[in-house]
């Protein structure tokens, strides 16, 4: 077991005061390690909706303050109390409860339940690993469970919210994977973007919303990855092929889904939710070895934007007002 020499280390620390949350930088102290926990000298986290969400009080998160946000790390293991990891050890750590009501990786340091940790793949680096993150594994579930059932060959598969860090992974996966890929993207200056990760049509997500309130509709697609909810998951449903496959993962624009169960009986389309945050581990491993090679895209690199810790309350400002594309991988290596 490696010696423990520093008694504090830095961490990104929101506070409430009066209602009001703030976040800045921090010395706080190790705890003492417990049984099937692990220390993780952080190397990279990153930035997702649900840190903001943390940093900025919302308590359906993060019900406790002062917090660390970061539910997503990779680093190497510093101290272990499990068989299952040494000292060493490079690990990914992501969802689970890191990073709402457990201090997460917006931190030198975290310390974890082991079984919450995975190793980093032989053919992925600490930095590829964080510009997937969560959003690579929600993305890397979602094209495993479209790809089961529809194929390349099969017609054009959309992904909505195609600028954000789900989105933008999908499309680069599916497009690597030969699947023809109609991004969906309220960001009109981005199309140059979206073709760049491999999307062969980029639509206005005003198209897709103002469709006909039919309960069905016109077939446009044969599979479809939604990040975002609402109507535009609704009429991406009314419009998919049938025996067509939806995967579903967010609800940024809305929580409900208003419509009528006749794409589902007339058309055999089916809907699947994905949940990345309680993924069991045989199949965490599995999807992030995929991610480490035959799904890794080219163009990743090209979907992450490198930031330090200090840098963290400008980015939560940008990902708060809609402005931030691709991934915000925050560094923190020596």
């Amino acid at each position: 077991m490696m010696k423990q020499s520093k008694t504090t280390f830095k961490a990104f620390r929101v506070e409430e005061n009066d209602g009001k949350y703030s976040g800045s930088i921090k010395e706080i102290e190790f705890r003492k390690l417990n049984e099937h926990e692990i220390l993780v000298k952080v190397s990279y986290s990153s930035l997702n909706y649900k840190d903001v969400l943390s940093a900025t009080g919302n308590k359906g998160v993060t019900r406790n303050y002062p917090h660390t946000p970061g539910i997503d790390a990779v680093g190497i293991i510093e101290k272990s109390n499990s068989e299952n990891f040494n000292p060493g050890d490079k690990v990914i750590v992501t969802s689970y409860d890191l990073g709402m009501n457990t201090d997460g990786g917006f931190a030198e340091y975290i310390q974890v339940p082991a079984d919450w940790a995975v190793k980093l793949p032989e053919k992925l680096t600490m930095k590829e690993a964080m510009i997937f993150g969560t959003a690579g594994l929600t993305a890397g579930m979602s094209v495993l469970r479209l790809s089961e059932l529809i194929k390349p060959e099969d017609g054009k598969v959309a992904v909505s919210g195609a600028t954000g860090g789900v989105g933008a992974l999908s499309v680069a996966i599916l497009s690597k994977l030969g699947y023809s890929v109609v991004a969906i993207s309220g960001k009109e200056t981005e199309q140059e973007y979206l073709l760049s990760l491999g999307a062969k049509e980029v639509i206005s997500r005003n198209e897709i919303e103002n469709l006909d309130k039919k309960p069905l509709l016109k077939p446009l697609f044969v599979g479809a990855i939604d990040t975002v909810g609402g109507v535009i998951l609704e009429n991406i449903i009314k419009s998919t092929a049938a025996m067509g496959i939806v995967t579903c993962c967010g609800n940024v624009a809305s929580p409900k889904l208003d419509l009528t169960v006749f794409p589902f009986i007339l058309r055999g389309v089916s809907l699947i939710g994905i949940d990345s945050q309680n993924y069991p581990m045989k199949y965490r491993k599995n999807v992030w070895n995929k991610l480490a090679q035959e799904w890794k895209p080219q163009q990743l690199d090209a979907t992450g934007n490198i930031i330090k810790l200090e840098d963290v309350t400008q980015k939560i400002d940008l990902m708060l007002k809609g402005k931030l594309k691709g991934r915000t991988v925050l560094s923190l290596a020596d």
